[in-house]
C-alpha cells in the first residue's frame, strides 16, 4: 500500500461499532503515514460518538469522520474520501451474508471508490464441525443469551409478548452451506402477540426461528467472493490456530 503524497490515507470501516480493535490498526497507519483519516460507518450513533471521542483524544494526528448510517447509505458519501484508501470489513461480519449479497456489497463499495482502494476482509475459517458447534453453544451460555435477546428486543420494540424461557437456543452445523445456523426452538405449542404489528404468531412444539447464519470459509470460497466483487487478494493472515483470517485485497480497477 503506497504512501499518500497528498492527503492522508483514508481508512473506511463498515460496521465499526466502538472501533476498539481497529485502534491497533489505526496506530500502525499513523506510524507509517504520519497522519490519517478514519471514517467509521455504523447504525449506532452512541457507539460512533464514543469511538470518535476516544480516538480524537488519543490520536491527535488522526482525523475522525463518523457516519451514522447503513452501508448502502454511506456509498454516496464515502466517494469524497480521496485515494489511497483502505476499506475494513473485519470481525467476520461478512459471514452473516449469503455470498452473492456479500460480493454485491463489496462491489458497490469498490465502485463508489475509484482509484487506489484496498480491502481488509475478516473471515472465520472452516475447521471441525464440533469446534463450530461448541463455539456457538458454549457452556457458559453466552451465545444462548445473545440469541434469546432477540426476543427481548422484539418485546421492547414491537410490543411482543414472547416468554423467553419458553424458547431454547439451538446451534446447528449446515454442512452443505458450510455455516453455523442459530435457532430459537419453541418448547411447546404457543401463540405470541406482537401488538405494534397487529399480529399473532403460532408456534408448534419444536418449531424454530432461524435467527442467524455464520459462514465458515476455505480459501477458494474467499477467492470467489472477492473476485466477484472486483478485488484481487494480495495476502492472507491467519491466527495461530487457523480459525480466523484477514485477507488483504486490492481493487482490480486500480491495476498494478
Amino acid at each position: 500500500m503506497s504512501k499518500s503524497a497528498g492527503g492522508p490515507l483514508g481508512v473506511i470501516e463498515l460496521g465499526a461499532g466502538s472501533a476498539s480493535k481497529t485502534e491497533i490498526l489505526l496506530r500502525a497507519v499513523l506510524a507509517r503515514h504520519g497522519r490519517g483519516l478514519y471514517v467509521p460507518i455504523d447504525v449506532s450513533m452512541t457507539a460512533l460518538a464514543e469511538a470518535a471521542t476516544r480516538l480524537r483524544a488519543s490520536m491527535p494526528r488522526l482525523s475522525v469522520r463518523p457516519l451514522a448510517m447503513t452501508h448502502a447509505e454511506s456509498l454516496r458519501v464515502i466517494a469524497d474520501v480521496a485515494p489511497p484508501r483502505l476499506v475494513l470489513f473485519i470481525g467476520s461480519s461478512v459471514g452473516n451474508l449469503p455470498d452473492d449479497e456479500a460480493s454485491a456489497l463489496l462491489r458497490r463499495t469498490r465502485d463508489a471508490l475509484p482509484g487506489e482502494t484496498w480491502l481488509l476482509l475478516g473471515t472465520d475459517l472452516r475447521t471441525s464441525p464440533d469446534v463450530h458447534r461448541e463455539a456457538y453453544d458454549d457452556s457458559a451460555g453466552v451465545t444462548a443469551a445473545f440469541n434469546k435477546n432477540i426476543l427481548t428486543r422484539i418485546n421492547h420494540d414491537l410490543g411482543g409478548h414472547f416468554d423467553v424461557d419458553r424458547f431454547r437456543h439451538v446451534a446447528r452445523w449446515n454442512e452443505a452451506a458450510s455455516c453455523v445456523e442459530m435457532h430459537l426452538e419453541s418448547l411447546g405449542a404457543q401463540k405470541v402477540a406482537l401488538d405494534r404489528l397487529d399480529l399473532c404468531v403460532r408456534f408448534d412444539a419444536g418449531e424454530t426461528i432461524h435467527t442467524e447464519s455464520s459462514a465458515k470459509y476455505d480459501q477458494p470460497r474467499v477467492d470467489r467472493l472477492l473476485t466477484a466483487a472486483g478485488f484481487r487478494i494480495e495476502t492472507t493472515y491467519h491466527d495461530a490456530a487457523r480459525r480466523f483470517a484477514l485477507h488483504l485485497a486490492r481493487s482490480r480497477a486500480a491495476g498494478r
